[in-house]
């Protein structure tokens, strides 16, 4: 999905979310913690809860190619962990 946003200079840009999860078979005491909450509640159809973050970012970039390229080196360098974690990228449209 891509989104142009047209700012006051008129300029188009993308915006993107980048969503970043720990690998399956990596513990997650968070989610954990959550299910047994949900289910102490009476939410008893949950069956696993993974635990998660979600990253906005609007990007000067038009591009979505080059856009999808830098938020992947972004990942990579400094977002992720990626030996335990995976991510996902949405260019919103």
């Amino acid at each position: 999905m891509i989104c142009r946003v047209r700012t006051r200079s008129n300029s188009l840009k993308l915006k993107a979310k980048v969503h970043i999860t720990l690998k399956r078979g990596v513990l997650d005491p968070q989610g954990k913690a959550t299910e047994q909450a949900l289910s102490r509640l009476g939410f008893r159809g949950v069956e696993e809860v993974r635990q998660g973050k979600v990253l906005e970012f609007q990007l000067s970039e038009s591009d979505p190619k080059r856009a999808r390229a830098e938020l992947q080196e972004m990942c990579e360098k400094l977002l992720a962990n990626t030996v335990i974690e995976d991510y996902s990228i949405d260019l919103d449209e």
